[in-house]
């Protein structure tokens, strides 16, 4: 008995011979673009807080050219600026008919994205010799994966396609255009740069080419993060600062922990969405033992998709290192990746297979991910459609109640000044006021995180922190609030002040506008 990932591998340096090798990721793309509308038509109403913080982000870059969530205070607290700057031009878009429609640019770039992945995933498929059956699996894994819908509006959708397209430019041996993906890759999520790092090592075509794939690097990202160390202050965003220290914010769990506290909260979502990278993770280790079995012959899979594998887990082990707080879109990166790799590898393994029995481990394998891609649309679709809340939701209030506060209270408070309860996204976009906090207000960022963190940081933390923050303006003063609005649980007071809430997280609660005295 031999298994085909531990077999010599085959030669896949080049792709067979394809009639039309457009057709298949032209079907895929378009099928991916129809999903995409599908899904987004499911998850729209239910947007969570951080995603309204991207959407009031691109309304003020569309409608006031500002780098800000709320208009007139500049921020730099976007941790994909890719994802603001395409968001905020397709908005702008839409001011073509309209008023600008935030919601309906991201509805928009969410199929063009999927649309994208489905491309890719197709050639890459192609390029490994492996049928559509196989890339059709890849992007349903990713697509249809709980933490993934459960936070449509951040970069969610942006990270596997970037990955993809890096691991595709890579397969195919274009250093400039893996250097330009790399490029958008780090515009996406700097910390994206752990895939950039590991695929450009495990490719041979990369690596002899590192000054084309750097050019193409430096021409994509540069000019952004210049532009947002000269301009806005910082290269880094502030949520660098701001998130730091926030574990003990859930519960005391961490990043290594989260899955845990997913787990019991409810078990079986938690397998669908992490048994494909599960599986992943134990292909990985089957393959770097064929590597350490063979180590003169090639890889047993080519190094592009190798590295796919292993920077989702590297990736992973920073997390765990930083002792991040566990948000469920954290683990985006980590899961898709490592359960696109999961579908490749036991593709090359079906391709790979020389009897019978490799054949049979193959197609269990291939079963057993696809039983957990039915089990991740089960729990998409198990609450009924359109969502009121995601599948997994940790806010204070359903989206639509936001909704209703944040209106009633940018009517009340008009151009005064209101202090965020501690969520900002959702009452900022619909109040359409001055409400801060440290995401929208940097003076608090100055007074709260920056200047305490210079104090305390040592070397050589501190003269990076300098650096970061070398052309920004230290004399910022945080905004001084008119109203304080408040969230408890349970019934409120009542009263025009005071709205009453539900969140399928955490139940009835009110929120309370309270005035502030003067001075």
């Amino acid at each position: 008995m031999s298994t085909g990932l531990l077999n010599p591998p085959l030669d896949r340096s080049t792709p067979p011979p394809v009639a039309n090798s457009y057709r298949a990721p032209a079907i895929l793309a378009a099928s991916g673009a129809v999903v995409a509308a599908v899904l987004f038509w499911v998850v729209s109403g239910s947007l969570t807080d951080d995603a309204y913080i991207s959407l009031s982000a691109a309304r003020n870059l569309a409608v006031h050219g500002e780098w800000a969530i709320v208009h007139g205070l500049t921020a730099n607290t976007s941790t994909s600026p890719l994802n603001v700057l395409v968001l905020g031009a397709l908005t702008f878009l839409t001011r073509l008919w309209g008023p600008g429609d935030p919601l309906l640019a991201l509805g928009m770039l969410n199929v063009a994205v999927t649309a994208l992945l489905g491309w890719v995933l197709a050639r890459i498929g192609r390029r490994l010799g492996l049928g559509p059956f196989w890339a059709v699996l890849a992007g349903a894994l990713v697509v249809f994966n709980p933490f993934v819908l459960s936070a449509v509006g951040l970069e969610v959708l942006l990270i596997p396609a970037a990955v993809a397209v890096m691991v595709w430019f890579a397969l195919d041996g274009r250093a400039a255009w893996f250097g330009a993906a790399a490029g958008m890759a780090a515009l996406v999520r700097l910390d994206l740069l752990v895939f950039v790092l590991v695929i450009a090592a495990l490719s041979p075509a990369i690596r002899g080419q590192v000054r084309q794939a750097l050019g193409g690097f430096a021409a994509i990202a540069a000019p952004w993060y210049l532009f947002s160390w000269l301009a806005l202050g910082s290269a880094l965003p502030d949520t660098f600062l701001i998130k730091q220290g926030q574990a003990s914010d859930v519960g005391g769990y961490n990043y290594l922990t989260g899955p845990v506290m997913y787990f019991e909260s409810n078990p079986w979502r938690t397998v669908a969405a992490f048994g494909p990278a599960a599986l992943g993770l134990v292909l990985l280790l089957l393959a770097l033992f064929s590597y350490a079995r063979y180590r003169t012959r090639p890889l047993p899979v080519p190094g592009p998709v190798l590295a796919l594998g292993l920077s989702g887990a590297l990736y992973y082990v920073a997390y765990v290192v930083l002792d991040t707080v566990p948000y469920h879109w954290y683990y985006v990166a980590p899961a898709t990746t490592l359960a696109m790799f999961a579908v490749l590898a036991a593709g090359i393994h079906w391709t790979a297979a020389r009897d019978t029995t490799d054949r049979a481990a193959a197609g269990a394998l291939a079963g057993a991910l696809a039983v957990l891609g039915a089990g991740a649309v089960y729990f998409d679709v198990e609450g009924g459609l359109p969502w009121e809340a995601p599948p997994i939701f940790g806010n204070w209030a359903s989206a639509q109640d936001y909704e209703r506060v944040g209106r009633a209270v940018g009517t009340l408070v008009g151009d005064a000044p209101v202090r965020s309860p501690g969520e900002i996204g959702t009452l900022a976009y619909f109040c359409e006021c001055v409400i801060v906090d440290e995401f929208s207000d940097r003076g608090l960022v100055v007074e709260d995180r920056l200047v305490p963190r210079l104090a305390e940081a040592s070397e050589p933390a501190r003269t990076l922190l300098r650096a970061n923050y070398a052309f920004f303006d230290y004399r910022l003063a945080p905004v001084d609030p008119a109203f304080d609005l408040r969230y408890g649980e349970g019934r409120g007071p009542g009263g025009p002040m005071s709205w009453e809430v539900f969140s399928a997280a955490r139940g009835v609660g009110h929120f309370t506008l309270v005035p502030l005295a003067a001075g």
